[in-house]
């Protein structure tokens, strides 16, 4: 069977580092000022410019982002949280760290993002937030149960981990005025090597944020250093993004384009090599409007090639297990037929910006090897 030779064609996924990173690292070593810093803050400029908005806050992580964000959005101890089954465990988790409630629900199965129906089924008297997840890249659009949310004072947290630089209907998201929280992991669109960033929707917000990221803390470095200290309004964690993965994501966001054209060149390179496949069903991350994260397919029989594709040396992976499923979370289990059919169904193909045309064939290629060899079988 056809097999990737390069390594970093094989992954699932992989960091893409452009070479000035490693220069914007060493020139925050040589200042000897390694923490949150104006570095920083040149960073969260630089992300609210690219984006459009007024204000950006980060923080070490995209669940810390969601964490702050859920808290500054004044969610808590009784209060229900509206989210999809299927996402990674950091969504789920940062529901619980504010102690609120979440209320597992179903995806759509062609985008496996949530959508207004489902938001508008599940509501109950006691939904406080709902946190769409922008899964793969692709945004979400809840603007026909807007209303609905508003007037019952519901906020919308976006877990938009996979979706820097994607376009939602009314412009790139993070614009669209709700609470948006992205991921800048070492394999994400944009990677900080770790962080988050949180985009706020009010100045009032803003200033939560940076407070709850600085251990509850309002007065700034500056002031800090007087003799009367500093003065904790709050409750507060250590949040706050060193100077030295800022300064990789400002290395990075220059080149964004670059990253957004390869990512999509790449993704429809696969929707051109899969067409003809009628066993595979492509997941739609709307490549047009989204930069995509992954390259996922649905595939009846996953667990066999799965492991047929993964003996011949191809990086696949599932994204992600459902999690009404998970032990750690069975006091909200509720059945969620359609997210458990996409759990046993769901593949995800290597996917990052080292592959190459060729890499795509040969993964297909296989592919096609894997499911002739189980039908003969």
């Amino acid at each position: 069977m056809t097999t990737l030779s390069r390594p970093d064609a094989a992954r699932n996924a992989s960091p893409y580092l452009y070479g000035a990173e490693a220069e914007a690292v060493a020139r925050v070593l040589a200042d000897g000022q390694y923490g949150h810093n104006e570095v920083t803050e040149e960073f969260e400029r630089q992300v609210a410019a690219f984006l459009g908005v007024p204000d950006a806050v980060a923080v070490t992580s995209g669940t810390a982002a969601l964490h702050t964000a859920l808290t500054a959005a004044g969610i808590g101890p009784g209060d229900e949280v509206i989210v999809p089954s299927l996402t990674f465990c950091a969504t789920v988790q940062a529901v619980l760290a504010v102690g609120a409630e979440p209320r597992f629900v179903e995806v759509d199965p062609r985008t496996l993002c949530l959508d207004h129906e489902i938001v508008r089924d599940a509501l109950t008297p006691a939904t406080r937030a709902v946190v769409p997840v922008l899964f793969g890249g692709r945004a979400v659009d809840l603007t026909p149960v807007q209303a609905v949310l508003a007037e019952r004072g519901i906020v919308v947290v976006e877990d938009a981990a996979h979706a820097f630089g994607s376009h939602g209907p009314n412009g790139r998201v993070g614009a669209t005025g709700d609470l948006t929280c992205f991921s800048f992991g070492p394999i994400k669109n944009l990677t900080c090597g770790q962080g988050g960033i949180v985009i706020p929707r009010t100045p009032r917000e803003a200033e939560d944020v940076r407070r709850f990221r600085l251990l509850g803390v309002v007065q700034s470095q500056a002031e800090r250093a007087t003799l009367t200290g500093y003065q904790v309004d709050g409750y507060g964690l250590r949040y706050q993004m060193s100077a030295i993965n800022a300064a990789i994501g400002l290395a990075q966001l220059p080149r964004f384009t670059t990253t957004e054209q390869a990512r999509r060149t790449l993704w429809s390179a696969y929707r051109d090599a899969l067409t003809d496949i009628e066993e595979v069903a492509l997941v739609d991350v709307d490549a047009d409007r989204s930069v995509p994260h992954l390259c996922q397919i649905r595939i009846p029989g996953r667990d066999k090639v799965f492991h047929a594709l993964k003996a011949s040396g191809i990086g696949v992976g599932v994204h992600y297990p459902p999690n009404h499923l998970q032990p750690a979370f069975a006091r909200w289990h509720r059945p969620l037929p359609a997210t458990e059919r996409l759990g046993r169904e769901i593949l995800s193909l290597p996917f990052h910006q080292h592959m190459t045309q060729d890499d795509v064939d040969q993964v297909v290629t296989a592919l096609r090897h894997v499911l002739t060899t189980r039908v003969r079988s």
